[in-house]
């Protein structure tokens, strides 16, 4: 890149702190930094025109797990652990609200049902409703999951659901926007299509190689969740989810955030529209990629749920459709941790980045 003295001394000279991938955690990585180290030089390197993964592709639910979620996650963690990654989630979304404010997130507490097609497995987890409302109560002083009727008038499924009355959603968009201005005001500088290709640390430096130039950082961060297979050697696996929207609907009723098949489908409403998604349970494989796009199965599966089961007396059309990358692995929760003296990294968010991902990116930059 042909660089002229001005901007390698502004961009690229003395940088305390380099932050790859401008999502949630990566920003609030920065804005953590910021605020602690006022004077230092923070850089955040993206590689796409907005972040590239998931932080502003995702469908906005403010969770932290269904029902029938929670009791599948009790299969391979402990009590413990469970309680530790609800209550994460739970403080991830305050920060969140208190970092940006309500207001500028669009944040809505609808609450969160999740319906059931079938009939022995709500019953089982309705069995198993008063034991999570008590191992996660104290997180809340309240139970959190209770019975409702079907008032929304979705068919093909069991006639009652289970209600979250603390789930609510925002606006992801908002969220992205609000944040990056918030860092920027504190003088954070951001460079998009920017790709890192490599690292090599030094002695006290890590020297980084872009598609565009190489630079020296007292300190890298990497944040770049469903990427992070590509700089890292971690537990971190992509996996792509489809999201498709319709145009606006007359008189749509619909309100709250909603989970299907154990959470692999969810959907909303948002601006008189359904925003619905999911899927990827019907191809993991196809799925556990960093291409995005849409595939068959999972897009005629999302329309013919939204004909059949969410919208089934309603006319509707798909404005478009699209797709982000998450991070997942064999454990819930995210990796936060040194990958060497000068290099730390915050991933594998498993579909929670709304929930923890202010969280993770203020750990993140604790670690320093």
């Amino acid at each position: 890149m042909n660089l002229s003295y001005w901007e390698q001394k502004e961009w690229f000279g003395n940088v305390d702190f380099t932050i790859v991938g401008s999502g949630i955690v990566g920003l609030n990585c920065a804005l953590a930094l910021k605020e602690k180290y006022p004077t230092t030089k923070v850089l955040v390197l993206e590689k796409g025109m907005l972040p590239q993964g998931a932080s502003s592709k995702n469908a906005g639910f403010a969770c932290f797990g269904s029902l029938s979620e929670l009791i599948d996650d009790l299969k391979s963690h402990t009590e413990e652990e469970v309680f530790d990654l609800v209550k994460k989630r739970w403080d991830g979304l305050q920060l969140l609200r208190k970092n940006l404010g309500d207001k500028n997130i669009d944040f809505q507490e609808n609450k969160g049902f999740e319906l059931f097609q079938d009939a022995e497995f709500f019953n089982y987890c309705n069995s198993q409703r008063a034991a999570i409302n008590k191992l996660i109560k104290p997180i809340f002083n309240k139970d959190v999951f209770s019975e409702s009727e079907n008032v929304f008038g979705f068919e093909k499924i069991q006639p009652n659901y289970i209600v979250n009355q603390f789930e609510g959603q925002i606006d992801t968009g908002k969220m992205v926007a609000a944040l990056l201005f918030k860092v920027q005001q504190l003088g954070v500088k951001i460079l998009n299509n920017c790709t890192v290709k490599s690292f090599q640390e030094n002695n006290n430096s890590v020297t980084i190689q872009t598609d565009q130039t190489t630079f020296n950082s007292n300190k890298l961060f990497i944040a770049t969740n469903g990427f992070a297979k590509e700089l890292l050697q971690e537990d971190v696996q992509p996996a792509r989810a489809q999201v498709i929207i319709t145009k606006p609907i007359e008189n749509l009723h619909i309100k709250g955030s909603f989970h299907l098949d154990k959470g692999y489908f969810y959907f909303r409403n948002i601006n008189n529209r359904i925003l619905f998604g999911g899927g990827r349970n019907l191809d993991f494989k196809g799925e556990e990629t960093t291409e995005f796009g849409q595939s068959e199965i999972i897009q005629v599966s999302l329309k013919r749920i939204l004909q059949e089961t969410i919208l089934p007396n309603k006319l509707f059309e798909i404005e478009s459709t699209w797709s982000g990358i998450m991070g997942v692995g064999n454990q819930k929760k995210a990796i936060v941790k040194p990958i060497s003296i000068n290099v730390f990294c915050g991933v594998r968010l498993g579909g929670m980045g709304v929930a923890i991902g202010s969280l993770v990116g203020k750990e993140l930059a604790d670690l320093v």
